[in-house]
C-alpha cells in the first residue's frame, strides 16, 4: 500500500480496496462497547504513564541524539515504571522526519540514525499497556525555541476543541476525516496522518489480557513494530478499528485520535483518547501536557 492518500482512486486495485474498507468498517464487533467507570480509570492510568514518559524524555533531548537513542530512552522509562508491554514500540521522529519527508515505505517510520539538531522539531509517540489497558499518545516538542511549532500547537488545540462535536454529530468517521483534512489544508499545513498505514486519523483502543514480561513480536519491519497480541486484536476487528477516509461504521467507543500536520522541514501532532457515547463525545482526560502548557502560557500572558 503506497504512502499517502488521494480522494480519487489510483486504479482498479485501489478502488476494490476502498470498497472493501467501507464494507468491513460497518462490522465493529464489541469494539463499540463503552467501558465501565472502573475500566475508564484504567485507560486514564495508561494514558498518563504514556504522557509522563514522553514529557520526561523530551527534557533529555540534546543535539546529536539519534531517533534510535530517543526511542530507547522512551522504552527504558516505560520499563522502569512498570511495563514492558506496548501497542507499538516507541517512535521518535526528528526534523523533516516529523513530516515523513523521504519516506518510501512503512518500514521507514522506524527510528533511525537521524540526529537531532538545535532548533528542530521532534515527535515522540508511545503506547504502553498498563494492567491490560492501552494508552497511546503523541507529543511534539523542539530543541530550543521554534516559532512554527508554537503556531502549529495553537492550531492543533483548535482542532482538539472541534473534534468532540464532530464525533457527537451525525457525520460518519469518513466525513470527519475529510473535514479535518479540509481544516488542515485551510490552515496551510500538510496532512501527515494521510501518510500513516491506511491513512488513519485514529484507531480504537481496547483492553487486552493483563500479562507481565516482554511482548511477543513477529518480524522486524512494519508488522513487527506492533506486539503480537495487539496485532491479533486488530486483525479480529479489521478495518472497523481504524479511522480511515473510508470508514462509514459506528463511532461509539474509545478512539486514540492523532491529527498530524507538517510544514517545510518539520511536523507536529497530538494523540489522546476520545470517548464517544451515544449523545456526546469528550476527551478522556483534560490533564494532558499540550493543554496544561497552553493554560500556563495563557496565564503568563495575562
Amino acid at each position: 500500500m503506497p504512502i499517502g492518500y488521494s480522494y480519487k482512486p489510483a486504479g482498479p486495485m485501489d478502488r476494490a480496496y476502498r470498497w472493501l474498507s467501507r464494507a468491513t468498517s460497518r462490522f465493529s464487533g464489541d469494539a463499540d462497547q463503552l467501558p465501565s467507570p472502573e475500566a475508564m480509570q484504567g485507560f486514564v492510568r495508561a494514558q498518563r504513564l504514556a504522557y509522563a514518559c514522553v514529557v520526561h524524555v523530551s527534557r533529555l533531548l540534546k543535539p546529536g541524539m539519534t531517533e534510535i537513542e530517543a526511542a530507547g530512552l522512551l522504552a527504558d522509562y516505560l520499563k522502569t515504571h512498570g511495563t514492558e508491554r506496548f501497542l507499538h514500540r516507541p517512535f521518535a521522529w526528528f526534523g523533516e522526519h516529523a513530516r515523513f519527508d523521504g519516506y518510501h515505505g512503512y518500514a521507514d517510520f522506524h527510528p533511525s540514525e537521524r540526529a537531532l539538531r538545535e532548533g528542530e522539531t521532534a515527535i515522540l509517540d508511545v503506547s504502553p499497556i498498563v494492567d491490560g489497558y492501552i494508552g497511546d499518545v503523541g507529543y511534539a516538542t523542539s530543541l530550543g525555541a521554534h516559532a512554527e511549532l508554537a503556531w502549529a500547537k495553537v492550531f492543533l488545540l483548535q482542532l482538539r476543541e472541534r473534534i468532540p462535536a464532530l464525533f457527537a454529530g451525525s457525520m460518519t468517521p469518513a466525513e470527519i476525516w475529510s473535514e479535518i483534512d479540509r481544516l488542515i489544508a485551510e490552515a496551510g499545513y500538510a496532512n501527515i496522518h494521510a501518510k500513516y498505514p491506511h491513512c488513519v486519523l485514529g484507531h480504537r483502543v481496547f483492553k487486552v489480557k493483563p500479562k507481565t514480561g516482554k511482548p511477543i513480536r513477529i518480524g522486524t519491519r512494519s508488522f513487527g513494530w506492533f506486539s503480537l497480541e495487539t496485532n491479533m486484536v486488530f486483525l479480529k476487528l479489521g478495518l472497523s478499528a481504524a479511522l480511515t477516509p473510508e470508514h462509514v461504521g459506528k463511532k461509539l467507543g474509545l478512539w486514540a485520535i492523532e491529527p498530524h500536520i507538517g510544514w517545510e522541514g518539520g511536523g507536529a501532532k497530538f494523540e489522546e483518547i476520545l470517548v464517544v457515547e451515544p449523545t456526546r463525545a469528550y476527551w478522556l482526560d483534560e490533564q494532558v501536557p499540550h493543554v496544561l502548557e497552553a493554560r500556563t502560557a495563557d496565564a503568563g500572558c495575562a
